[in-house]
């Protein structure tokens, strides 16, 4: 996500230059038509009225382009907090079941005593099956287990991660314990550490 923002940032920096370069070869556009007009044989004004219309439409489009991709780029995301030496660090194994899923997979557990949550669900290294970030208000959910991910108010999530969105309290109050175990109506989470 991060990076997705530098890039947004960096893209947006750049389309200043980018839409002047554009308008300095609409002004262009305007004198090789007008070039070309002096060997037209109708001479007509409507040629005329397009040459003063194609930079207009041009520098338009390019100003309502880089004000979407900019709007875009300030829109305010959430942050969540980073992993520090204050969080509690736990990797093992979990198994999970579902009413049409079984995943087994290793997992790295990351927790804050403020209420900041980690999962990170992997087969064998370099594959992530599932990545959640959470706090109290918001969570973040990708990976290949996620399809297309999902981030937003944790109240508002869909009935697919409430299951995986409720971890977070257990593993607050659980924060010692070797084995936690939590069942819901058709979902099962076995962790072992």
């Amino acid at each position: 996500m991060r990076e997705r923002i530098v890039l947004q940032k960096h893209f947006v920096r750049n389309i200043w230059s980018a839409l002047w370069y554009f308008v300095t070869r609409a002004r262009g556009l305007g004198s090789a038509h007008a070039s070309s007009r002096r060997f037209d044989s109708l001479g007509d004004t409507h040629t005329r009225r397009c040459i003063a219309i194609e930079p207009c439409l041009l520098i338009l489009t390019l100003w309502i382009t880089a004000f979407c991709i900019t709007s875009c780029a300030t829109t305010s995301r959430h942050e969540f907090s980073e992993p520090s030496s204050g969080w509690q660090t736990k990797t093992g194994q979990l198994m999970y079941r579902g009413a049409n899923t079984t995943l087994i997979g290793d997992v790295l557990v990351r927790f804050s005593t403020t209420g900041d949550f980690q999962l990170t669900v992997s087969k064998g290294p370099g594959i992530t099956l599932l990545f959640l970030r959470q706090d109290a208000t918001f969570a973040e959910v990708t990976g290949a287990f996620a399809r297309q991910g999902w981030s937003g108010p944790v109240q508002q999530a869909p009935q697919q991660l409430r299951g995986w969105l409720t971890l977070r309290d257990h593993f607050i109050h659980a924060a010692n314990q070797k084995t936690v175990r939590y069942a819901t109506a058709n979902e099962t989470f076995l962790f072992r550490f």
